[in-house]
């Protein structure tokens, strides 16, 4: 498991450092289509459970928004416009016969603003002054996090953090994976500083974003195995091997964005 979790992470690595490097309609695009994948999965996670979400409008809001973000980051006219679409469908799916068509449409509601609301921060947050750099900060301090809490964890952990969503993880786990984090990311600052990272991005603005993500989005990873568990499926997908599906992989990865943005612009601009 480790050894395909390892192999994945240096293929996806390499990838991801191009696209954000990259930046413009080519981040956007490869983004949409990764949490397209990502809403797929999770209209299949709730069809497991008995929910019929409305699977094409979940996938293609999800895809659109992102998109739309990239083009124009005030494009919150989309979100409306989706649960307006979406209510028409599930009351047709009622007069259908569908009896639980209004759980569906709270299910297909929850998929769009879950999904794309908060990956469309990965737009706006490379949209940034030194963006670029933000964002290749951020995403490694999320694997430092999941990293070092595997590792630590996997060897060390004793003391259960969850009793039912999560029996596996650990306080030493989560507790070494904040400190991952919040040590790997300044550090990778210093190595970018090599490379031509702004100096106003600061050893210990690295530091508070590697803390506050190694902190907070292991919930993401928890809201994610707590829908798993509730349907009974251990992988949202198989895409990743090691890692399970989109969803799966993204489930912190959906919080970094919009916690690093609102840091960011509150705390150090």
């Amino acid at each position: 498991m480790l050894l395909q979790r390892l192999l994945v992470s240096l293929v996806m690595l390499p990838v991801s450092l191009i696209v954000v490097l990259y930046g413009g309609w080519l981040y956007a695009v490869v983004l949409a289509v990764f949490f397209a994948i990502a809403a797929s999965e999770y209209t299949t996670l709730m069809k497991a459970g008995g929910h019929r979400p409305a699977g094409f409008i979940v996938i293609s809001a999800v895809l659109l928004f992102i998109l739309a973000r990239q083009w124009d980051e005030n494009s919150w006219w989309l979100l409306p416009l989706a649960i307006m679409v979406t209510m028409i469908y599930h009351v047709w799916a009622y007069d259908r016969g569908r009896d639980e068509a209004g759980t569906d449409f709270i299910t297909s509601i929850a998929g769009i603003f879950y999904i794309a609301v908060l990956a469309s921060y990965y737009i706006v947050l490379r949209a940034l002054p030194n963006g670029m750099w933000w964002v290749l900060l951020t995403l490694p301090a999320i694997m430092f996090a999941d990293s070092g809490a595997y590792l630590i964890g996997s060897r060390f952990g004793r003391h259960k953090l969850t009793r039912r969503v999560s029996p596996k993880k650990s306080w030493e786990g989560y507790i070494g994976g904040i400190l991952s984090s919040a040590i790997g990311t300044p550090l990778l600052a210093l190595v970018y500083y090599q490379f031509g990272m702004d100096a106003q991005i600061t050893w210990w603005h690295a530091a508070l974003l590697g803390l506050v993500l190694g902190v907070l989005t292991l919930f993401g990873d928890l809201g994610v195995s707590m829908l798993k568990r509730q349907v009974g499926v251990k992988d949202t997908g198989n895409v990743l091997p090691g890692h399970g599906g989109i969803f799966d992989r993204t489930d912190s990865w959906l919080w970094g964005a919009p916690l690093a943005y609102f840091l960011i612009i509150w705390f150090f601009q």
